[in-house]
């Protein structure tokens, strides 16, 4: 039972939204992965503020293989541009180090990364998408979206509703939080009206099911309600008397519909 007590909150919609994180969001560093073969991937950096040669360098283009650590100086001037750098590039490193390769080697991502999330899965997002005061009092996390596509390492794009066409639907690992289990109904928040005191008004939309408790001088019935934004596992057992009373045209809508 304690096993099921822990999974029962760790699952709760609301307790997910609300509750805060005590981890440092994930995604934020990445370690750049091993080189397979040299000169596969290489780093790069400039000396500058030299003496002027004869020949007008004042500058040295490092670049280092980040497997082997070799490391090739370039002379270079100051006022050289991106094309120039780029004919540099392949008359000094690609005509030495390239070669025609063709990776077919499996690649082991990443397993049971903090932020892992798969096509299909349901994530819950991070960003406020409300404006006003409402961004400010509102819950911080929202309803859980699915992933339809993994957008380089760190980056989804998820599904969004209509309504949120004008929003940009690619986010980073650290925007979103894992749902461990997607809500049967979702309530639309923003249709309930909150009155002064906090409080907002309920409506009975549907009898479940039906008892009948009997005691000494009477019979007292009793039906399974569902009301306005609640699900039908939050139903509850009201007295017929109570419903007649404050809902007086509920019964007669609802109870031959039942039957």
């Amino acid at each position: 039972m304690k096993r099921e007590i822990a999974k029962y909150v760790s699952e709760c919609d609301v307790c997910q939204k609300v509750k805060a994180d005590h981890l440092k969001p994930a995604g934020m560093l990445q370690p750049l992965a091993i080189p397979s073969w040299k000169w596969e991937d290489i780093h790069m950096d400039f000396i500058v503020g030299l003496p002027r040669t004869q020949k007008g360098y004042d500058s040295i283009w490092v670049i280092i293989d980040r497997l082997t650590k070799s490391a090739h100086f370039i002379p270079v001037k100051t006022i050289y541009h991106a094309k120039t750098y780029a004919e540099l590039y392949i008359a000094r490193i690609v005509s030495l180090h390239s070669e025609f390769a063709y990776n077919n080697s499996y690649q082991k991502s990443l397993e049971m990364a903090p932020f892992e999330a798969l096509y299909g899965d349901h994530v819950y997002l991070r960003v406020s998408l409300m404006k006003g005061c409402e961004r400010e009092v509102g819950t911080k996390i929202h309803r859980p979206f699915k992933i339809t596509e993994q957008c380089g390492p760190i980056a989804y794009r998820i599904e969004l509703p209509p309504q949120l066409a004008a929003v940009y639907d690619v986010f980073h690992v650290s925007q979103l939080k894992k749902c461990l289990r997607v809500p049967e109904e979702v309530v639309d928040t923003s249709q309930i009206q909150i009155e002064p005191d906090l409080t907002y008004e309920e409506n009975p939309i549907k009898i479940l099911d039906q008892k009948q408790r009997t005691t000494r001088r009477t019979k007292i019935n009793f039906y399974k309600v569902q009301w306005s934004n609640h699900s039908e596992e939050e139903a509850t057992w009201e007295q017929e008397e109570y419903l007649q009373t404050k809902y007086p045209g509920f019964l007669l809508t609802t109870a031959n519909e039942y039957v």
